[in-house]
This record gives structure tokens, C-alpha cells and sequence, in this order.
């Protein structure tokens, strides 16, 4: 890539988008920011229960998020993001708050703090989005990375994210004015060479066109 591109991933929780972003760093050349999970303080509470840390979850992995969007910044290579910043607001806030995890007030207060630490923010060039629409695959992916505090997510809690991604691409083109690629991870297997290559493939004809 001869100019500083920015590239970011988006998907539901277990659909390979750390495995997708590794591959896409190694073939490019990028410098890939993994998402804030593993260091997560909350993480762990908020699987235990979801109503009482939800919303300081929120605010947890916005901060975190907008430290990488200002490391971005400063990296003088291209780089590729493991999850969106876009995501938290539009699928993860939204959703948490339709279930009663979060109240009012608290979604209102997420969504101020959003709006300022967002106001200066880079957005990505253009976002590649893995869609799975099989919840038996995004099960037995999550149960294979075999973090602890995810083992118990319910397929249900799955399925009503799928719901709110299923608006992501027309969010994201007409809110944030940002081009996307889906890309149907459901039978997909990143670890298979021939799939691999595939799957760059289509991500070449994207970042060029």
C-alpha cells in the first residue's frame, strides 16, 4: 500500500475476525491492533451479570478503543483494527440497553461520552465485515479459543446481535459514510490454504476498487 490505509474488521463475537486480522497484517503488511479483550477489567463481571456491568463495560472498551484509534494516528504504516469503535455504540449499547442491561439514562450518558471521545477520532478507510449466520458455528469458535469468561454465552445472546448487525452495512455507508465488504464466514475455514487465499483475494479486488 503506497498511502497509510486503515482497515478495520466487524462481526459478531466468534465469527474469525482475530484469526482474519493476523492473516490480513501478514499479507499487507499492516500493523494490527488486537481488540482490548484479553486485558478487559471487566470482562469477567460482566459475563457473571450483564445488568450491573454492562454499561461500565461500555465505557471501558470505548477508552480502550479510542487509545488505538489515537495510536493509528501516529503509526506511520497502514494498520488493521480487530473489531470497530463503530460497533460499541451501534450494536453492543444498543442491544445491552434492549435487553434492560443498561437504563436510560445510562445509554444517553454512554453515548455523551461516545460523541466527544469520537469527535476527532480517524475513521476507517473501508471496513470488511464477517458475517455468520449460523450460530453453531460461532459456538464451537468460541468454545475452541477457550476463554474462560465466554464459555457460558447463551445462543440466544448471539442471535440478537446478529439481529442488530444485519443493519451494520447500511450504518455504516450512510451514517459514518464508510465502504464496506461482507464476506460469509458461516462455511468458511481461514485455516484452509485454498480458503486463505480466497478470502485475500477478495480483500485485494476491495482495498482496490
Amino acid at each position: 500500500m503506497d498511502d497509510k490505509t486503515f482497515i478495520a474488521l466487524a462481526g459478531n463475537i466468534g465469527c474469525g475476525k482475530t484469526t482474519a486480522a493476523k492473516l490480513l497484517s501478514r499479507h499487507f503488511g499492516l500493523e494490527l491492533f488486537d481488540e482490548p479483550v484479553i486485558d478487559n477489567r471487566f470482562l469477567a463481571n460482566y459475563y457473571a451479570d450483564m445488568r450491573r456491568w454492562s454499561f461500565t463495560l461500555q465505557l471501558e472498551f470505548l477508552i480502550k478503543r479510542v487509545e488505538h484509534h489515537e495510536l493509528i494516528e501516529k503509526v506511520p504504516k497502514s494498520c488493521i483494527q480487530d473489531r470497530t469503535l463503530i460497533e460499541d455504540p451501534e450494536i453492543f449499547a444498543k442491544y445491552l440497553h434492549g435487553l434492560g442491561h443498561m437504563t436510560d439514562n445510562e445509554l444517553e450518558l454512554y453515548f455523551d461520552y461516545f460523541q466527544r471521545l469520537n469527535k476527532n477520532i480517524r475513521q476507517p478507510d473501508k471496513i470488511i465485515f464477517l458475517e455468520c449466520r449460523d450460530m453453531d458455528v460461532l459456538t464451537q469458535r468460541i468454545s475452541k479459543r477457550g476463554r474462560e469468561e465466554e464459555k457460558d454465552i447463551p445462543v440466544e445472546f448471539l442471535m440478537g446481535l446478529n439481529g442488530y448487525y444485519s443493519a451494520l452495512p447500511n450504518i455504516v455507508e450512510s451514517k459514518y459514510g464508510i465502504r464496506m465488504m461482507r464476506f460469509d464466514v458461516s462455511k468458511f475455514n481461514i485455516h484452509e490454504p485454498e480458503q486463505a487465499k480466497a478470502f485475500v483475494g477478495a480483500v485485494e479486488d476491495f482495498l482496490a476498487s
